[in-house]
């Protein structure tokens, strides 16, 4: 029963293939509609100023669209299966507050070396999995709602990294800095390397979650919990592992972010889980659960970056109404989220 049952499509896009196949429609919209509006807005970009399709402002957008692409492409698992995390932003925060505390102490040890740089990166993918863990362990075990525990954790750790800074900016060593700073900075073939990174997670993502039974227990939870009890899928384990994922998305995000800047306040990261949430339910997800799509959120994590980017190359819109853009986008999305999922809805 548990197999049959992870190797079905969601009912909700059974629906609606059928629905389309019946109207003599021969796009999916549902997969090209992220594409599609990518293109359209670029269109508009480049109408607004040419210099949107300069290579250095195409890399300078991509590259800033990987930090809010790696988390997103790890709370796509976490939307997928049914949950929600709201902790990201303070997550990565505190993530990085720690990682720049560890390696200006292993300075006086090992030196402004390598060795400085991998234990300290080595740390904060261990800290983000503890605290995917914690999230996880403490929203199934504890039965408690993830947008309660998740909103408690966003809240404990922006006050960790502000206490950990005495209400100040922590900041990196600068002779570790100074070789740290390729990380962002360097590039491969003309590629960045955080673009490389955003695109070999989303290149596992895909594969984790279209082609292995992990990735059809989340589709499986996430349609429907009790079903998937019933089916002898460990639910609790599978939603665990789903935040201890994003955990370590976020330690990844925060790994290419500290070079950038060298340094952590209790101001990083704010609103980064506003904008991952977005890119997730831009690229297709469905916010209910059950359904999620990588290279959609690939893309809805390129689109809102390109949102702000127009906003810097015009004097039409302010720079600082991004966050409302995003917003009214979320409510957009999943309006028409919705009015899909009634239309197709048997």
């Amino acid at each position: 029963m548990s197999s049959a049952m992870a190797n079905n499509k969601p009912t909700a896009n059974k629906a609606a293939n059928a629905t389309m196949r019946q109207k003599g429609v021969s796009i999916d919209l549902k997969t090209w509609g992220p594409f599609i509006a990518l293109v359209v807005l670029a269109i508009l970009g480049v109408l607004i100023n040419p210099a949107f399709l300069g290579l250095d402002n195409l890399s300078n957008m991509l590259t800033r669209s990987a930090f809010i692409g790696i988390i997103a492409i790890g709370a796509t698992f976490v939307i997928t299966a049914g949950g929600l995390d709201l902790s990201v932003g303070a997550m990565a925060a505190f993530i990085a507050g720690v990682m720049i505390i560890l390696m200006n102490s292993l300075v006086e040890q090992f030196g402004a070396g390598i060795t400085t740089i991998v234990l300290g990166v080595g740390a904060s993918l261990l800290l983000g999995l503890c605290a995917g863990f914690i999230n996880g362990i403490v929203t199934t075990k504890g039965k408690i709602e993830a947008f309660i525990v998740t909103l408690g954790t966003m809240g404990i750790y922006r006050s960790l990294v502000t206490y950990l800074a005495d209400g100040g900016t922590l900041t990196l060593d600068w002779a570790v800095r100074d070789i740290y700073r390729p990380v962002y900075y360097g590039s491969f073939m003309g590629i960045t390397f955080p673009v490389w990174v955003f695109f070999a997670v989303a290149v596992i993502g895909y594969i984790l979650l279209n082609y292995t039974r992990f990735g059809r227990y989340c589709f499986a939870i996430g349609s429907n919990e009790k079903v998937a009890e019933y089916s002898a899928i460990h639910v609790d384990r599978v939603k665990t592992l789903t935040y201890m994922l994003q955990g370590v998305c976020v330690a990844l995000a925060t790994i290419i972010y500290v070079p950038r800047l060298g340094s952590a306040s209790g101001a990083t990261g704010v609103l980064w889980e506003l904008e991952a949430i977005a890119a997730v339910i831009i690229g297709g997800t469905m916010l209910k659960g059950g359904h999620g799509r990588i290279w959609g959120t690939v893309i809805g994590a390129i689109m809102l970056t390109m949102i702000g980017n127009i906003l810097n190359l015009t004097d039409a819109i302010s720079n600082y109404l991004n966050g409302t853009v995003q917003g009214v986008i979320i409510i957009v999305a999943v309006y028409l989220q919705r009015a899909s999922w009634r239309k197709t809805r048997p």
